[in-house]
């Protein structure tokens, strides 16, 4: 019987499953760093199954990155793809790619009650739009739309790359920091794992301290003992999260919810809810009263990436056992 495979592809890991009867199973993570193209790290992964690559039938990768015609270029690792380049060498008859936060927001409808803390109680609009908001290698943004079915639509977007919004005076100073350093200063260069790091030094700068953590879990682990640097480094980042989760909110009119994924939170969740976060996400002037009462969860189910893919391609091939012989070159 020919196989479903699905990817979850970010700027540091690379996790593949099969897909099947609308389940993951076989589950792995690969370094990006370690292959030189896609094509070899799936290949490597099969292998491991005791699979051939032409025991695969149908493939959807999320992809970091926007996914529009033939080429494709994953923002924050080295890997490139061409569409029919690669499916024929993959010799697969389906094809589908999708946005890495098109998978994970697809991910969240299929939470289990266990898979998720409340951060900021609230009741969900279930006719509203659902912001998807996740610092990882980079910051992913994505939402999800009700289709009116008791299903969902995924508006796909580069919300990690807006503008670094500035709430206080302290983060002027920073963000003066930053502009020397980069020009132009997005929510991703903070908002990420390089991005704690990067504050940190610039914390160090403004403040004459000398740096001595160059790393986001030393960092974390710094914050979590006492150090005074680092924990304003970890309570700027819940803060300017809130903040870019409040502008999202009010864009998208996501009275839905918002689920924070991604694997930086989740290194220090008790700091995340006691944190600030709360209290940004809802100071928005004359239109804080429109943020309050909004759910807010934190997900911690190990894969709502590849669950998310897995559940795009069976939007696309239809019920679990019906892999359709048709060719899907597309995107989501």
């Amino acid at each position: 019987m020919k196989l479903a495979l699905v990817g979850d592809i970010g700027g540091t890991n690379a996790r593949f499953a099969l897909w099947r009867n609308e389940q993951i199973e076989s589950v792995q993570t690969l370094a990006a760093a370690d292959f030189a193209r896609p094509e070899l790290a799936i290949e490597h992964y099969l292998s491991s199954l005791g699979l051939a690559t032409d025991s695969l039938s149908s493939l959807c990768l999320g992809c970091a990155g926007p996914v529009s015609g033939e080429d494709f270029r994953f923002t924050n690792n080295h890997w490139t793809l061409n569409r029919t380049v690669f499916r024929q060498a993959m010799g697969l008859e389906n094809l589908l790619l999708i946005n890495d936060f098109t998978a994970m927001a697809l991910g969240t409808t299929r939470l289990r009650e266990n898979e998720r803390i409340q951060i900021c109680p609230g009741v969900a609009e279930s006719d509203r739009p659902v912001l998807v908001i996740g610092p990882g290698t980079g910051l992913g943004v994505s939402t999800l739309l009700p289709d009116g079915n008791q299903g969902w639509r995924v508006l796909p977007g580069e919300g990690g790359h807006v503008d670094l919004p500035i709430g206080s005076l302290r983060e002027a100073a920073l963000w003066q920091q930053l502009f020397v350093e980069l020009g132009h200063v997005r929510a991703e260069d903070i908002l990420s794992g390089s991005g704690l790091v990067r504050l940190y030094r610039s914390i160090c700068a403004l403040d004459n301290y000398a740096p001595r953590l160059s790393t986001p879990a030393e960092i974390s682990a710094a914050a979590l003992a006492g150090d005074p640097v680092a924990e304003e480094v970890l309570s700027l980042f819940c803060i300017w999260l809130g903040r870019v989760a409040g502008n999202g909110v009010l864009t998208m009119g996501a009275r839905g919810g918002v689920y924070i994924v991604g694997g930086v939170i989740p290194r220090f969740t008790a700091f995340f809810q006691s944190s600030g976060f709360a209290g940004s996400l809802c100071s928005k002037g004359c239109m804080s009263h429109y943020l309050e009462g909004v759910p807010v969860w934190l997900v911690t189910s190990q894969y709502p990436g590849l669950e998310g893919a897995g559940v795009a391609l069976q939007q696309v091939l239809g019920p679990a056992n019906d892999l359709s012989r048709r060719e899907i070159v597309s995107k989501v």
